[in-house]
């Protein structure tokens, strides 16, 4: 074999080898998301994933502890269960508590 064609013959193994890994990736990365669940209320100030509802934007922008309509990703199966100061629990839907003046 001569030497281009070895160098063709990488190449394209390497391609193979990269989009291979690329479509593992993608599964894993679903696979992650899937077993995730938004949790409102748990999340500490300026700690939050998303949405933190109105006065805020996304990601980090919550202004108080546990605020209400501000949630963080958890394992699924896990919101409904945590518990935080004061006796309260995560929820899979926005609070009215714990609000920004």
């Amino acid at each position: 074999m001569s030497q281009k064609s070895l160098i063709g013959a990488s190449a394209l193994a390497g391609a193979v080898a990269m989009a291979l890994s690329g479509a593992t990736l993608v599964a894993t990365t679903g696979d992650a998301a899937a077993a995730t669940e938004k949790c409102y209320g748990v999340a500490m100030a300026g700690k939050n994933d998303c949405a933190a509802g109105p006065g805020t934007t996304c990601a980090g922008t919550s202004t108080v502890d546990f605020q209400g309509n501000a949630w963080k990703t958890v394992d699924a199966g896990t919101c409904a269960t945590m518990e935080i100061d004061g006796g309260r629990m995560g929820s899979l839907e926005p609070l009215d508590r714990d609000l920004p003046a």
